[in-house]
């Protein structure tokens, strides 16, 4: 879902970088990698075609929005029903991935999982997931839309002009739980990910869209209006 902050590894020039670079700027270093001297190798990468899957799918997702601006992108139905989307595109991703039968994690930098067309298919729809909720909570006009771009987060953070402000302030506060809220659910996936593999971390995921998606029945609806 970080498409403008995944930490990749990129192979170019016959070196290897560690890089933090979204898909996009990987698939332009991939491009980059046919122009250079002496280079005979025209093929696309494992890590370039998982980039350019994750990054058509994310957009896709977010494509799916646009069902919110018939039905309403402040309706209680419309996020219950969008949100019951994320859950069965993340559903979709651990039934899939699991039926690949690959390894839940790299074994080392530079040689990425899910390599079989299995895999790209359970990454396209886990990206595609993370696609549609990032338009969603983008037109929920909230600080909570940071867990697709945390980096805008972090800037919006350090940029606020109320950082240093004793008591109570929304837009920081709400900025820093959608920072801590991501640091602990990545802890607590690859916990998940180390006991019961990545299709059993994907499954509580969509377990857990489940539960928001009921959630959003029970938001009152001066809340959701007050965000418009």
């Amino acid at each position: 879902g970080f498409q403008t902050g995944n930490t990749v590894q990129v192979r170019l020039f016959g070196q290897t970088l560690g890089s933090a670079c979204s898909e996009w700027s990987q698939l332009s270093l991939a491009l980059a990698r046919l122009f250079a001297p002496g280079q005979t190798d025209r093929s696309l990468q494992t890590a370039d075609r998982q980039a350019l899957v994750s990054l058509v799918s994310f957009s896709l997702g977010g494509l799916v929005a646009k069902i919110g601006d018939k039905i309403g992108n402040n309706t209680r139905l419309w996020f219950f029903l969008g949100t019951i989307f994320q859950a069965l595109l993340t559903a979709i991703a651990a039934i899939t991935i699991h039926l690949g039968g690959q390894g839940s994690i790299a074994s080392v930098r530079g040689s990425p999982a899910w390599t079989n067309p299995l895999g790209d298919v359970a990454l396209g729809f886990a990206s595609a997931s993370m696609g549609l909720q990032g338009v969603m909570a983008k037109r929920l006009k909230s600080e909570f839309n940071a867990c697709i771009v945390l980096s805008t987060t972090w800037v919006e953070l350090v940029g606020d002009p109320k950082l240093f402000c004793r008591g109570f302030v929304k837009t920081r506060e709400h900025r820093i739980y959608a920072i801590l809220s991501a640091f602990v659910g990545g802890f607590t996936a690859f916990a998940i990910l180390d006991r019961i593999s990545d299709a059993g971390a994907f499954g509580i995921g969509a377990g857990i869209r489940i539960l928001v998606a009921v959630g959003w029945l029970f938001v009152p609806a001066k809340a959701l209006d007050d965000r418009y």
